[in-house]
């Protein structure tokens, strides 16, 4: 996106333009701003039309992932209270361990 600088720009307060040219040069950057915008989301689209895609075909298994986890979830919620439990524990012996590799090192 081009910006025009501000000792370049002939809007900032210049007395010899008239206000029609101020605005006409106005219009101008407005309509220079626009084009960038159009081409700016253009690139945006075709950038990441390839995350699109790949977000598209993997939704209907991940929806259908989600939907058998939060079944299992309602039908055994003593499991998840266990896991939770042991991923917990599993989480504090970890920094425990990195407490003690950085102390003894």
């Amino acid at each position: 996106m081009t910006r025009p600088s501000i000792a370049t720009n002939p809007t900032n307060g210049n007395p010899s333009l008239s206000r029609a040219e101020r605005k006409a040069a106005l219009l101008a950057e407005l309509e220079q701003q626009r084009i960038d915008i159009l081409v700016a989301s253009n690139q945006l689209i075709d950038t990441s039309a390839p995350l699109d895609n790949n977000w598209q075909r993997l939704k209907l298994p991940v929806y259908m992932i989600g939907g058998v986890v939060a079944f299992r979830v309602l039908r055994h919620p003593g499991s998840v209270m266990t896991l939770g439990r042991k991923a917990l524990a599993g989480y504090m012996l970890l920094r425990k361990f990195k407490l003690l590799a950085k102390i003894t090192s």
